[in-house]
């Protein structure tokens, strides 16, 4: 049963938009692979409190980028900035405890953390749940429990997610077997480039499961199978020169290996090129080719690379500061429910930056941000009732339940 699963744990360091200037400047310098400059943004930031720099300090730990790995440490960390509610380092702990890093196993402890993720709507931790009742791990195996996680993450485009949710319908685990309905997922994770879920259809086609058999449609799954996972090597190769795992760190070499994954559609090597670009990294600095990348991974929905866009016109650099085009990138990312970038656009709004200044809607997306977990957003939005009637106040709470309520799509 286990090889017929996507079972892939990773942990998450950081997405979104920050709240502060030199938080931005340690997630570049990160994402940049200048571990010295992001250790000295992010360490007094943790030591102030900031839940964000506390996570990504303790995946600096975790992982020994820019410092000799502390498993202690980043364990610490990651409590600190998860007692606050930080979604990534509740996953991050989860993850900690189902591997036994640093510490011993303890699938009741990842059961807890992931838990906590999962409430504030984190798909990872909701596809690593899964597969915790579906193998019973510190649990009694629960296909039906199992099945309810992989559905609530496969409903928010989790790949994997989605060709678990069509391997419980090809089996009949904790549902009727029903060959169509695991063709629909699988069809969902295959569009988003899953290469197991490419090679499963392929067998399906091949050998006529839940559709007529169809030689020339297995042909085509399985040769896109192929050079997805053609794409997975070259990525792979780039990070090993781009990181200095088990060769000489080299940039240029690093930087052949993403262009060529990127002249394959890869969005994840369009996002790395953007930031090589950006960062002077095996390349003179660039911003309007670094532009160029971000847009082109921008354009197929990569939440970091829409991030990168809204700092670059929110900053003006290379390009002519534009707040418009500014809180027009930041927007999509909080369409997403990405509380960073919600708490940026809120600022917009209370600034009058690239929009008429809108205290409802400032109080609105600072009220959507601040009920999950950011802090910051909750000091913000006091700060603008002060500026605001009752009335005002509560048209603006209307608003963000309405938000909420749409899935914060067309606020």
């Amino acid at each position: 049963m286990k090889g017929l699963l996507a079972f892939s744990i990773t942990f998450i360091i950081l997405i979104g938009t920050p709240a502060f200037a030199d938080y931005a400047a340690g997630l570049n310098a990160y994402n940049g692979g200048d571990y010295a400059a992001a250790l000295k943004e992010f360490k007094p930031l943790a030591k102030r409190g900031d839940a964000r720099s506390q996570n990504g300090l303790g995946w600096m730990y975790l992982t020994g980028n820019g410092v000799t790995r502390d498993y202690a440490a980043a364990i610490k960390l990651f409590r600190r900035s998860a007692d606050q509610g930080n979604v990534r380092a509740q996953y991050n702990l989860g993850v900690i405890y189902n591997q036994g890093k640093g510490v011993a196993q303890d699938y009741k402890a990842a059961i807890e953390w992931y838990q906590q993720a999962a409430d504030q709507g984190d798909a990872k931790a909701q596809l690593n749940l899964g597969h915790i009742y579906l193998f019973g791990q510190g649990v009694a195996q629960d296909y039906k429990a199992a099945f309810k996680w992989y559905e609530q993450a496969a409903n928010q485009g989790n790949a994997k997610a989605q060709l678990n949710l069509g391997h419980m319908h090809f089996n009949g685990w904790g549902v009727i077997q029903d060959y169509r309905t695991a063709i629909k997922w699988y069809q969902l994770a295959a569009d988003q480039g899953d290469v197991a879920t490419m090679k499963r259809l392929g067998h399906m086609y091949a050998y006529g499961q839940g559709v007529e058999q169809d030689y020339k449609a297995a042909i085509k799954w399985y040769q896109l199978a192929f050079n997805q996972a053609a794409n997975n090597v070259l990525i792979s190769l780039g990070n090993k020169y781009f990181n200095g795992q088990g060769v000489i760190q080299d940039y240029k070499i690093a930087l052949k290996w993403y262009q060529l994954a990127a002249d394959q559609g890869d969005v994840a090597a369009m996002k790395r090129l953007g930031e090589m670009y950006f960062n002077g990294r095996g390349v003179i600095q660039d911003y309007r080719t670094a532009i160029k990348w971000y847009q082109l991974a921008a354009d197929q929905g990569d939440v970091a690379a829409l991030n990168h866009l809204g700092n670059i016109y929110f900053k003006g650099r290379g390009v002519i500061q534009n707040y418009k085009s500014a809180l027009k990138w930041y927007q999509r990312v909080a369409d997403q429910g990405d509380a960073g970038a919600q708490y940026k656009v809120a600022n917009m709004y209370f600034n009058g930056q690239g929009v008429v200044q809108d205290y409802i809607r400032a109080h609105m997306w600072w009220n959507i941000a601040a009920s999950q977990g950011h802090k910051v957003a909750a000091k913000s939005r006091r700060k603008v009732e002060k500026k605001m009637t009752p009335t005002l106040v509560g048209k603006a709470q209307d608003l963000a339940r309405e938000c909420v309520a749409k899935n914060y799509r067309g606020c």
